[in-house]
C-alpha cells in the first residue's frame, strides 16, 4: 500500500554520502577496516560484550562482519563505525534498523574493557546523534539495553538520551533470567532511552 507522506530520510541520502570520520576529542569514529579484524575478535572475547550482544566471533566471522558494513551503508539499512583511539579500535557504535519513513533509528555500542571509564562511549553517542540529526535528518534515536547493564544506562543518560521506560519481557534469552531473582517483572527487561532532534 503506498504511503501518503514523504519519507523523513529520503532514500539515496545515506548511500549518496561518503561515510564520514567524526573526531570527538581523543576518540575518532571511522569506518571499519579489514585490518581491524583482530580487535573485533578480542572485543567479543570479553565476557560482558559477548553477554550483552549475545554472540562471539571467530576471525572469519569478524572479517565478514567488517566487510558487511559498507553493504549496509549502500543499502541504507544501518551504519557502523569503529571507535578508535590513536587509530586503534577500542569500540564500536552503529545506527541500526534505519527507518526512513519515520526518521528513526536505534543505536548500538560497546567499548573494550581496557578503554572504559574515559567517556569514549558517551562522547561517541553524542557525536553520532548530532551527525544523524543534522546530516541525515533523523527525528528520533533510541537506545535499549538490558535492565542488568547499568553502564549502558549511564552512557545513554550522559549523552542526553532520556529514560522513557522499561520494556518488560523484551528479551527472554536464558542469560537474562537471573533478573527474576531481584524482580520477576524484569525478566528479559530492557530500558528504553531516546533523544529527539
Amino acid at each position: 500500500m503506498p504511503r501518503t507522506t514523504t519519507d523523513a530520510v529520503p532514500h539515496g541520502l545515506l548511500s549518496g554520502l561518503e561515510q564520514p570520520v567524526l573526531e570527538v576529542g581523543a576518540c575518532t569514529l571511522r569506518p571499519w577496516r579489514a585490518s581491524d579484524q583482530a580487535s573485533v575478535v578480542t572485543a567479543f572475547d570479553a565476557p560482558d560484550i559477548r553477554r550483552w550482544h549475545a554472540r562471539s566471533m571467530t576471525a572469519e566471522e569478524a572479517a565478514a562482519w567488517i566487510a558487511h558494513w559498507p553493504d549496509r551503508w549502500r543499502a541504507e539499512t544501518s551504519a557502523g563505525w569503529a571507535l578508535a583511539v590513536n587509530d586503534e579500535p577500542v569500540g564500536q557504535i552503529s545506527l541500526r534498523h534505519l527507518n526512513h519513513a519515520d526518521g528513526v533509528s536505534d543505536v548500538s555500542y560497546w567499548v573494550m574493557p581496557s578503554s572504559r571509564g574515559r567517556g569514549v562511549a558517551t562522547a561517541a553517542l553524542g557525536a553520532l546523534a548530532v551527525w544523524a540529526f543534522d546530516v541525515l535528518g533523523l527525528h528520533r534515536i533510541f537506545v535499549d539495553h538490558s535492565t542488568r547493564n547499568p553502564a549502558s544506562c549511564a552512557v545513554a543518560t550522559r549523552a542526553g538520551f532520556r529514560l522513557e521506560g522499561t520494556k518488560r519481557g523484551d528479551c527472554l534469552l536464558l542469560l537474562y533470567t537471573s533478573d527474576a531473582a531481584d524482580d520477576p517483572t524484569l525478566v528479559g527487561g530492557r530500558f528504553l532511552h531516546s533523544r529527539l532532534s
